[in-house]
């Protein structure tokens, strides 16, 4: 089977995409990565075709403070310009990322068949729970579904403007003006972190998280035995700022902490930071880290707490913007972590003290490590829902 899969440069959809094709390759599928031109020599490293996404950067006459043009408008012009070099492929199925609308509606323009990926938990509104993104957890008794159902009331005027965004968008570029959604949505994500709901939608499948790491260097910890704590800063434009260096001074010796505490600060780039001899920062594999991590600290995207749960590891969330407050919250809920916010010296020494000391939150992720397993596998899905079709 030939497959086109679409993700747009963030880490946090471009890394899923990756280990999404990697999946297929091991099936003895024929995978194309279409994404960001930072990433398609990674891409190409691990073995993945890779073309450029083409249409990323803003035309002069975009405006990116409206929402409904930056994400549907600029999708359907993307997805004209992709379709010519997706039709040369002739793939036999198109997966696209949730937020890189342009590859389902470049699929619709071919007549292929799609299926959307979502790197991270299923965001779809839901009639029995609160809006994705308030973290709160659905509401118990007469008042919480009260609460429940005046939030949800809120956010439908913006669900519906959206909605119509998107109609006026495919309708511009031929596309009927209802969109029909994709034959299957691949959910990638840890049960741990998804959440019931009364109306889960049939075409969509929990398949697990989608990892993968972009080097094969490894960051070694500093040496001796006390607890080492990871840190991680969001690769996200919008996660907090300031992380890794914060948690260079405020993990410090002679704060509270255990001693011998040892820190590892994994990113992908950045300024150069003043580095204590009990800490080392620079670019790793970030699962070995996990191995012999005792407590992450990150900003609350999906990918690195999935990968934490993954090897039973707890955590401390500093999250910002996006959809990280929400993980943050369903992380403090089933357990596993704290949640800091506003981020201080103070909080972070505290949180990351706490995690340290009490054995409960290593449990909880070590919960959620147990039931990773139950979950499809992404690429039978997807050759099943293709099946289905012929």
């Amino acid at each position: 089977m030939k497959v086109a899969v679409v993700a747009g440069p963030d880490p946090g959809h471009a890394f899923p995409a990756i280990a999404l094709c990697l999946r297929f390759l091991a099936a003895g599928d024929s995978p194309t990565l279409f994404t960001g031109e930072q990433w398609l020599d990674t891409a190409r490293a691990a073995g993945v075709d890779a073309e450029l996404l083409a249409g990323l950067d803003p035309d002069d006459g975009d405006d990116d403070q409206d929402a409904g043009a930056k994400i549907h408008h600029r999708a359907a012009r993307m997805a004209v310009l992709n379709a010519p070099a997706m039709g040369t492929l002739a793939p036999d199925l198109v997966c696209s990322d949730v937020i890189t609308a342009c590859g389902g509606m470049a699929a619709e323009l071919l007549g292929l068949p799609w299926v959307e990926v979502d790197p991270h938990p299923l965001y779809l509104p839901s009639k029995g729970l609160p809006p994705v993104g308030s973290g709160l957890a659905p509401g118990v008794g007469l008042r919480g579904r009260v609460r429940d159902t005046v939030l949800r009331t809120l956010t439908a005027r913006s669900i519906r403007a959206g909605n119509r965004d998107r109609a006026a968008a495919r309708a511009g570029i031929g596309l009927p003006a209802r969109d029909p959604g994709p034959m299957r949505r691949l959910i990638a994500t840890l049960p741990a972190l998804e959440v019931e709901r009364p109306d889960w939608p049939e075409e969509a499948v929990l398949v697990g998280p989608l990892h993968f790491e972009p080097t094969e260097a490894v960051l070694t910890p500093p040496p001796g035995r006390g607890p080492l704590v990871m840190v991680a800063p969001s690769t996200a434009t919008t996660g907090t700022t300031g992380l890794a260096e914060l948690a260079l001074s405020a993990l410090a010796p002679g704060r509270g902490l255990p001693a011998g505490l040892r820190v590892a600060v994994s990113r992908l780039g950045g300024d150069a930071l003043a580095v204590p001899d009990w800490a080392v920062v620079g670019l790793g594999r970030q699962d070995e880290l996990l191995a012999h991590a005792d407590v992450l600290v990150c900003g609350g995207g999906h990918g690195i707490v999935a990968k934490s749960l993954l090897h039973g590891v707890p955590l401390v969330t500093v999250p910002g913007g996006g959809d990280q407050w929400e993980i943050a919250n369903r992380v403090v809920r089933q357990g596993s972590g704290r949640l800091i916010r506003p981020l201080t010296a103070e909080a972070l020494t505290a949180a990351v003290g706490e995690v340290l000391a009490d054995p409960t939150y290593r449990a909880a992720a070590e919960r959620a490590r147990a039931g990773a397993d139950a979950v499809a596998d992404p690429v039978r899905v997807c050759h099943d829902a293709l099946g289905a079709t012929r």
